[in-house]
């Protein structure tokens, strides 16, 4: 199984980006597709996770309102669309992967992680 993701950067506060990544190396369309950060210095957290069987999405408070998560089936392709970004937004954003499961939260154990793309929002 390989989750290829990208599309980190460095942009100003207020600023959009929109992470990517490819899922491949499995047949089940019952999986939770989501992603998780590391901030310098602090623990690894949740943001957003995406359930496939049904479509739903949840997100941490932090993110909620600013950042969308989406999946394109066809490529088997889950986006992360963050918008109005904060320098609290700074980190390493890993796709993450729960085979055989669905969300339950913004923050389900995963079963797999991709590497990371790193994300800066500094002026």
């Amino acid at each position: 199984l390989q989750l290829q993701a990208s599309g980190g950067g460095l942009v100003q506060p207020g600023g959009s980006l929109r992470l990517s990544c490819r899922a491949s190396g499995f047949t089940t369309d019952y999986y939770a597709i989501g992603w998780r950060r590391q901030a310098p210095g602090k623990e690894q957290e949740g943001v957003s996770c995406f359930s496939s069987s049904s479509g739903n999405t949840h997100y941490a408070e932090s993110v909620k309102g600013r950042f969308t998560i989406s999946k394109d089936k066809s490529t088997n392709t889950v986006f992360l669309q963050m918008n109005n970004l904060t320098p609290e937004d700074t980190g390493v954003y890993y796709c993450v992967i729960k085979i055989r499961g669905y969300c339950g939260g913004h923050s389900p154990a995963y079963d797999y992680r991709g590497q990371g793309t790193l994300v800066t929002v500094s002026s």
